[in-house]
């Protein structure tokens, strides 16, 4: 190595950089010094010659969108209890190589075995345990679907039984039905990612108010992608109700219990997702006809009810009525008058009597009778002759008048 060359990767700079041959050495040592491993994935290309002693595969993950080359030799594969094919779940021992002619990673596999049932059916019920204890499967979180969704997203594979069962059936039901379709991979390594892609875009859609995830029947690995822990995590996420229709009755991946509702089938989807139209028609029809016999019953009723009214003998002569009140008021309206007048004529006469008494022991009444009344010149009535002196003025006020005299002489 040049001694002008950094020895660290942190040493470069735009002015002193390694070579790449140094780069491809550096990441070669470094990827030499990990151990030998274990790696899940799942088989999406094989390539075997006759002949050879080394075959190549193609393993991508499982959730992701990745994948990486695999060396392993035929001896290898052989020992396999069934032959490998694409789209098997297989883990395998490896230890990682770095090519640096191509400056590729890729992986040097020792064993491979096959992901067994068992251990798939484990994975899974462990996922349903940590989902449900976080309530993904709560009945409250679910949501209602509409009664007549204005567009439905239906997410299928291309060109598949699903798509046709779930557009004929829906349809069939009611003809107007609007449904937006995402054709998709439904099995195979691509397949929860494109799904969660299509189920994005479809919940970002104003216009879409139901969104069907379909899919036909198979085996477990084939509908494993249905209990993705991501998928069902978007699934959970989605704004818009989500109905699960993957497989047959006796399918039932973990998507069934996130969703907001499930359907036996994807025929079974269609009639959770639109009403029936003649059914509903004759329903409509139905109501009609009760609401039309039961208005006819009332309206009868209440014209057997007013002919039983006028035929009752208050209302036989209809002006009776009113000659009787009109007859009771008039006889009031005397009575009244008459106790009016008595009344009158009593306070008259106690108001006479009144006046009487008042006169009678008015001062006039008394003058009248002889009296009179002596005042001095102050005003004072004159009540002892002893409090007058002589030649002191007075006034006498007698019945029809007055008169003014002097006091001529007083004795005390």
């Amino acid at each position: 190595m040049s001694a002008t060359l950094p020895e660290r990767a942190s040493d470069t700079s735009a002015e002193h950089p390694w070579p790449l041959r140094l780069l491809s050495l550096k990441i070669g040592e470094y990827v030499d010094k990990m151990s030998v491993l274990w790696v899940e994935g799942q088989v999406v290309q094989l390539t075997r010659r006759p002949g050879a002693r080394t075959a190549y595969l193609t393993l991508r993950d499982t959730d992701a969108d990745l994948s990486m080359s695999v060396a392993i030799a035929v001896t290898a594969l052989d020992a396999m209890p069934t032959p490998v094919v694409q789209g098997q779940r297989v883990v395998l021992q490896a230890k990682p190589s770095f090519w640096a002619q191509r400056g590729t990673l890729m992986l040097d596999a020792r064993q491979i075995r096959p992901v067994g049932v068992g251990e798939l059916l484990a994975r899974l019920e462990m996922l349903k345990r940590t989902l449900a204890a976080e309530g993904l499967f709560d009945r409250d979180r679910k949501q209602p679907l509409p009664f007549l969704p204005r567009r439905i997203g239906l997410i299928c594979g291309r060109a598949s039984a699903a798509e046709r069962d779930v557009v004929e059936n829906a349809r069939r039901r009611w003809p107007r039905a609007d449904i937006e379709i995402r054709a998709v991979a439904v099995q195979g390594a691509t397949a929860v990612i494109e799904v969660s892609d299509a189920l994005r875009e479809l919940d970002a859609s104003a216009d879409i108010d139901v969104i069907v995830i379909a899919r036909g029947g198979g085996s477990l690995e084939d509908l494993l992608p249905f209990s993705n822990e991501a998928l069902l995590r978007a699934v959970a996420a989605a704004s818009t109700p989500v109905v699960s229709a993957i497989g047959h009755d006796v399918d039932t991946p973990l998507l069934d219990l996130v969703a907001d509702a499930r359907a036996s089938t994807p025929t079974d989807a269609a009639a959770l997702i639109v009403p029936d139209a003649a059914a509903e028609r004759a329903l409509l029809v139905g109501a009609r006809e009760r609401s039309a016999r039961v208005l006819t019953a009332r309206l009868q009723h209440e014209r057997t009810r007013l002919a039983a009214l006028r035929a009752r003998p208050v209302l036989a002569d209809a002006g009776g009525v009113l000659r009787a009140q009109r007859d009771l008021v008039s006889t009031l309206c005397r009575q009244g008058r008459e106790r009016t007048r008595t009344r009158l004529a009593r306070a008259r006469d106690h108001t006479t009597h009144l006046t009487a008494q008042l006169r009678t022991l008015s001062p006039q009444s008394t003058l009248d009778r002889g009296y009179a009344i002596v005042q001095d010149v102050a005003g004072h009535v004159v009540q002892d002759p002893t409090a007058l002196r002589g030649e002191d003025l007075l006034k006498v006020t007698v019945a029809r008048g007055d008169f003014g005299a002097r006091v001529v002489g007083s004795e005390h």
